[in-house]
C-alpha cells in the first residue's frame, strides 16, 4: 500500500528524470572531456626521444620521435615484425611514434615494437622546428650558416634563437606587405578595371573618364613596384641565414634548413614545467590567430573562426526580423481558421526537412536564380566571372536563416500567447492603437520568448555543414570577407567555417595521424564558440526577462 502511494505521489518519475539529466549531463561532460584531452594534447612540448631499436639479427636502427600512443597487441597481428620476439606470452606492445622529417625519412609517423627498444634517451639539446612545409624536423643543432659560410658561434643555440627572431620580423615584415598592401593595390586595380570594362559595355566615349582610370592605374602601379623592391630586398636578406640540422646523436644525417622556412624552435626535453606551460598557451594561441597551412593539417584556423562567427550574425540579422513578423502577423493579425492552422502545420514540417534540402535550394534559387540575375543587372563587366552568381557568404546567412526560420516563428508565436489578454485590452481601453500596443507592449513583454527562439536557432545554424558545402564555405578561403577594402563587408567572398574544416580535416586529409589531433581541438573551438555565442544571447534574454517581470506580474 505505501509503494502505492509512493508511485501515486509522482515521487519515483521525479527520481527518475532527475536520473536522466544527471546521465546526460554526464555523458556531455565526459564527451567535452574527451575532445579537450585529445585536442589539447596536441600543442603540449612532449618530450622527444630517441630510440635505438634491434631487429634481433644483429642490426641496430636509431630513431628520433615523439610518443604519440601505446597499445598492446598479439604477436600475429605484427607479422614478420615479432619474429625475433617469440618464446613472450603472444603479446607485445605497440608504440606509435611522432618522427617528423618528412623530408628526410618519407613518413611522420611509425610503429616501433617496445620489446625492440634497447635504447631509449631524451637528450636535452634534442630540438623540434615547426616548419612551414614538411610538418615538423627533430635533430640537434650543428651550425648556423649565412650567406653559405658556416659561422663560429660560442653557443650556437642562443645564436640560433637571435638569429630566428630577426627572421621572424622580417616573414612579419613581408606578410603585412604582401596580404595589406599589395593585396589593397590588387583590389583596387580589379576595381578599376571593371569601371572600364563597364564604360566599354555602355559604349562611353568620354576620353576624360578613360585617362582618369589610366591616371589611377600609373599611380597604383608605382605604388606596386616600390613595394616590389621593399620585397626584393627582405626576400634576399631573408634567405641569406640557414641552420645545420643533424638528425641524430652520434650516427645521423645533416641537413642544412633556410630559417625562412622554420616558424618555431624549441628544446621539450630542457624546458621546465612553466616554460612548457607557456609554450603550450603560446601554441594555442597560434592557433586560434593563425591561418592554416599543409593542407589545414598545420598551423591555425583564424579564418575559420572568423567565417563561422560572422556567418552566423549574418543569418541572426535575416531570420529574427522575418521570424519575428511572421509570428506577428500569424498570431495577432491572421484570421484564425483553415488557412492559418494550415500555415502553421507547414511551419512545424519545414523544421523537421534535412538541412542538405535547404542547400539544394540555396544552391538552385538564391545561387542561380537570385545571383546569376544580380550579375547580370549590376555586375555585367565582370561576367563571365560570377560575382553573387556563386556560393558567397550573403547566400550561405540566407539559406541558414530560411533553415532556422521555422524555430523563430514558433518561439515568435509562443512568446507572445503568454501575454495576458487583460494587458492588451487595458492599453486598448487607454486609447492605444493595437499596433501601438503591440509594439510598445506586447512585443517587449514577448521578447524573452523570442530571444529563445533565436538561441535555438543560433545553436542550430553554428553546427551546420550539410547546406553550406553547396552555397560558399570552402576548404581554404584566400581572403576573409571583412576587410579594409571598400565596401569592407563583402558578401560575395567564399569563406571557410568551423563544422567544414573538422569534415575536411577528418576525412579528406593526406595525413591522418596529423590531423586526428586537430580535429578535436578544431570540435572543441566550435563547441566553444556555440556556448560563447549562446552565452551572449541569453544574457540579452535574461536582462530582457528582468526588465519585464514586474508587467507580467
Amino acid at each position: 500500500m505505501k509503494m502505492k502511494n509512493w508511485i501515486k505521489s509522482g515521487a519515483p518519475w521525479v527520481w527518475l528524470n532527475s536520473a536522466a539529466v544527471s546521465a546526460s549531463i554526464l555523458l556531455v561532460g565526459g564527451l567535452l572531456l574527451l575532445i579537450a584531452v585529445r585536442g589539447m594534447a596536441h600543442f603540449w612540448p612532449a618530450g622527444v626521444h630517441e630510440f635505438v631499436l634491434s631487429n634481433g639479427e644483429g642490426d641496430f636502427i636509431r630513431l628520433v620521435g615523439q610518443v604519440r600512443e601505446r597499445e598492446t597487441v598479439p604477436l600475429e597481428r605484427l607479422g614478420l615484425e615479432a619474429v625475433s620476439l617469440e618464446g613472450k606470452d603472444g603479446l607485445v606492445t605497440r608504440v606509435l611514434i611522432k618522427t617528423g622529417n618528412r623530408d628526410v625519412d618519407g613518413e611522420d609517423f611509425r610503429w616501433i615494437v617496445q620489446e625492440q627498444v634497447v635504447q631509449d634517451e631524451t637528450p636535452l639539446s634534442m630540438t623540434a622546428l615547426e616548419r612551414q612545409e614538411w610538418g615538423t624536423f627533430f635533430g640537434y643543432v650543428v651550425g648556423l650558416k649565412s650567406n653559405g659560410e658556416l659561422l663560429e658561434t660560442a653557443d650556437v643555440w642562443v645564436d640560433f634563437q637571435k638569429m630566428l627572431v630577426r627572421t621572424s620580423e622580417i616573414r612579419d615584415e613581408i606578410e603585412d606587405l604582401e596580404k595589406d598592401e599589395i593585396g589593397s593595390i590588387n583590389y583596387q586595380l580589379d576595381r578599376l578595371r571593371l569601371e572600364e570594362r563597364e564604360l566599354q559595355i555602355k559604349g562611353d566615349s568620354d576620353a576624360n573618364e578613360f585617362e582618369s582610370i589610366r591616371q589611377k592605374k600609373e599611380v597604383l602601379q608605382l605604388e606596386y613596384e616600390q613595394i616590389e623592391a621593399r620585397l626584393l630586398v627582405l626576400y634576399e636578406s631573408i634567405s641569406q641565414d640557414s641552420v645545420v640540422m643533424r638528425t641524430g646523436m652520434n650516427v645521423g644525417r645533416d641537413r642544412e634548413l633556410p630559417l625562412q622556412s622554420i616558424l618555431d624552435a624549441w628544446q621539450p626535453n630542457a624546458l621546465s614545467l612553466p616554460e612548457k606551460f607557456s609554450h603550450f598557451l603560446g601554441k594555442i594561441w597560434s592557433f586560434v590567430s593563425e591561418d592554416p597551412r599543409e593542407a589545414n593539417t598545420e598551423g591555425g584556423i583564424f579564418p575559420a573562426i572568423f567565417g563561422t562567427i560572422l556567418m552566423v550574425l549574418l543569418m541572426t540579422v535575416f531570420v529574427t526580423p522575418l521570424g519575428v513578423i511572421a509570428g506577428v502577423y500569424l498570431k495577432e493579425y491572421a484570421r484564425q481558421g483553415f488557412l492559418t492552422r494550415a500555415i502553421r502545420v507547414a511551419v512545424n514540417n519545414l523544421a523537421g526537412v534535412p538541412s542538405i534540402v535547404y542547400g539544394v535550394f540555396g544552391l538552385g534559387f538564391f545561387v542561380y536564380a537570385l545571383g546569376g540575375s544580380i550579375d547580370q543587372l549590376f555586375f555585367e563587366a565582370a561576367l563571365p566571372t560570377p560575382t553573387f552568381g556563386t556560393g558567397g557568404l550573403f547566400w550561405a546567412s540566407l539559406t541558414l536563416a530560411l533553415l532556422t526560420l521555422p524555430i523563430v516563428i514558433v518561439s515568435t508565436e509562443e512568446g507572445l500567447s503568454r501575454i495576458p489578454r487583460s494587458m492588451r485590452e487595458g492599453s486598448l481601453a487607454l486609447g492605444a492603437t493595437q499596433w501601438e500596443t503591440l509594439w510598445r507592449t506586447v512585443i517587449p513583454m514577448a521578447s524573452p520568448g523570442i530571444m529563445t527562439g533565436v538561441i535555438l536557432a543560433v545553436a542550430r545554424a553554428a553546427g551546420e555543414v550539410a547546406p553550406l558545402m553547396l552555397v560558399g564555405v570552402v576548404k581554404l578561403a584566400p581572403a576573409l570577407p571583412l576587410d579594409g577594402n571598400f565596401p569592407y563587408l563583402h558578401m560575395d567572398r567564399k569563406f571557410m567555417h568551423l563544422g567544414f574544416h573538422i569534415y575536411d580535416v577528418g576525412f579528406q586529409s593526406p595525413n591522418v595521424e596529423a590531423a586526428r589531433p586537430l580535429v578535436y581541438a578544431t570540435a572543441l573551438l566550435l563547441v566553444l564558440v556555440i556556448l560563447l555565442l549562446n552565452i551572449s544571447a541569453i544574457q540579452v534574454r535574461n536582462r530582457l526577462r528582468e526588465k519585464y517581470k514586474g508587467l507580467e506580474a
